[in-house]
């Protein structure tokens, strides 16, 4: 009876001292009530001996992991896990009366009767189920044993094991789940490697790092990109291999920075973000160009609308822009002051508020009474009446408190005198005093300095040699035509590109 259990897979627990075994029973003796067990694994780790034997009163625990079917006892190297059948259920271990182990095999059941086939499961291996009734204080089995997926260790050699010593003529047992048997085994595909074959010694990085010569292969590399025309390592190349964004890629003529030259050249020149030179002009030039553009149509209405837009999107931008400019951010409306003199220049301060109070900016216009006022302040005056900007003519109902940017459209070199009026005098140090951050719209060159000193100016068509009170320049286009600067001696290329107002620096 015992041999039937030859070649079955069992899992022995020897207490704390011994360990758990596991193994193939190799040969079952009832009279010294031994067990052996063929290339076992001690603690998940193969034993260095090929079989030992288990005396009754070391056992403590026994598994049944896996019976043989039919005519497989004597293949004792075949140790791949199975799922159990019918013929696995219902086994149990006893003890005879006289000390001897015997195993028992329930009777199979009647063919006529009806069997309760198992379902076919993912589990590793199942418990084999041990009776409650021991014939004998000594007993192979006496609780139900834990699972052997608890032990990682011994499930990873055992399927590298049954996967090498596999029988050749056995089948390889299909793993539930699998797509018509195609797919391999994943425990044999991750852990299919003779574990004899393992080295004991470790692995040598060191050893292994010193046989690469760096030398030879990179210049094996350098000889290479030599021959076949490609930069070579660290030697720089003509022309870039990687382009920004913004390069052009195509070849096409040597870029011309200087596109704009003019009949005198002023001694000041300014450049564009994209390398090109600006040069100034002096004022009687400038205002020549405007006259001949107005001769051909660019209209005085016109001009003041053009430099209001392109002042009031440049002043949008210098009060945040969408970030302060924000349905959600009413409760922050920003506050700007604007101080216009009765003239021309004065007349573009008002149209670009005009613009900003329809953006929803509170507007604050100061212009001083005069008995007779220019046309064009007249008409800029009564559009702005009709917005939500206020306009005052005395300095006392200028706010005391900072503002968030000035204005400055008060000077004009045509009315030098107003620098004298009391009215003049009395805005410069409300600007000054304020410690706001001041806009310039068109400010002329004064021999002497004074007045007051901003942080941006914005220059129109052409800019004037400012100096460093004029802080950063900025250039504005009013849309007159090329033909126009030719008819006044300027060689001119626009240098605007996809903008309005773009920034300069001094070359």
């Amino acid at each position: 009876m015992a041999a039937d259990w030859l070649g079955s897979i069992v899992s022995i627990n020897c207490g704390d001292s011994l360990g758990v075994y596991q193994g193939r029973v190799s040969a079952v003796d009832q009279v010294s009530q031994t067990i052996s067990l063929t290339r076992p694994f001690h603690n998940g780790v193969k034993c260095l001996v090929p079989e030992v034997t288990f005396r009754a009163g070391d056992i403590m625990e026994l598994k049944i992991l896996e019976i043989p079917g039919p005519g497989e006892n004597q293949h004792f190297g075949d140790l791949h896990q199975t799922e159990l059948g019918p013929s696995g259920v219902g086994c149990q271990v006893g003890i005879n009366q006289n000390g001897t182990g015997k195993l028992v095999k329930k009777p199979a059941s009647s063919s006529s009767a009806p069997q309760n086939i198992p379902k076919r499961t993912d589990v590793k291996s199942q418990d084999v189920a041990v009776s409650p009734q021991q014939q004998c204080s000594k007993s192979y089995v006496d609780r139900h044993m834990e699972s052997l997926s608890q032990s990682k260790s011994f499930r990873r050699r055992h399927n590298s094991w049954s996967s090498s010593s596999r029988h050749p003529n056995q089948a390889t047992p299909k793993k539930s789940g699998l797509k018509n048997g195609q797919m391999k085994n994943k425990d044999d595909e991750c852990f299919g490697d003779d574990i004899e074959e393992i080295p004991d010694t470790d692995f040598d990085f060191e050893g292994n790092l010193a046989l690469f010569d760096k030398a030879a292969v990179f210049e094996e590399i350098d000889t290479y990109e030599r021959r076949s025309g490609t930069r070579s390592r660290g030697i720089p190349s003509e022309r870039p291999t990687r382009y920004r964004h913004d390069e052009n890629i195509l070849e096409s003529e040597p870029i011309v920075y200087r596109r704009i030259t003019v009949p005198h050249n002023m001694g000041k020149e300014f450049c564009t973000d994209s390398g090109l030179v600006v040069p100034s002009i002096s004022y009687e030039l400038h205002k020549k160009l405007l006259s001949v553009a107005e001769k051909h149509g660019l209209t005085l209405e016109r001009r003041l609308e053009m430099t209001g837009v392109c002042a009031s999107q440049m002043a949008l931008t210098l009060l945040g822009g969408p970030n302060r400019l924000n349905p959600k951010n009413v409760h922050q409306r920003p506050t700007v002051a604007l101080l216009c003199g009765p003239h021309v220049k004065g007349a573009q301060g008002i149209s670009c508020g005009r613009h900003l109070a329809n953006h929803d900016v509170q507007v604050i216009l100061f212009l001083p009474n005069f008995v007779k006022m220019l046309e064009s302040i007249t008409n800029e005056l009564s559009l702005f009446s009709k917005t939500q900007g206020q306009q005052v003519s005395s300095l006392k109902d200028l706010p005391t408190s900072p503002v968030d940017l000035v204005i400055n459209c008060l000077d004009c070199p045509e009315n030098a005198f107003l620098r004298d009026q009391p009215w003049y005098k009395a805005a410069v140090a409300w600007a000054n005093q304020n410690r706001a951050p001041v806009l310039s719209i068109d400010p002329p060159v004064h021999e002497v300095e004074q007045g007051i000193d901003a942080k941006w100016s914005l220059a129109l068509g052409l800019p004037l040699p400012l100096g460093e009170h004029a802080g950063r320049v900025y250039l504005c286009d009013i849309g007159i035509p090329q033909q126009v600067f030719q008819e006044v001696g300027i060689s001119y290329h626009s240098p605007f590109g996809c903008k309005f107002v773009i920034p300069l620096h001094s070359a």
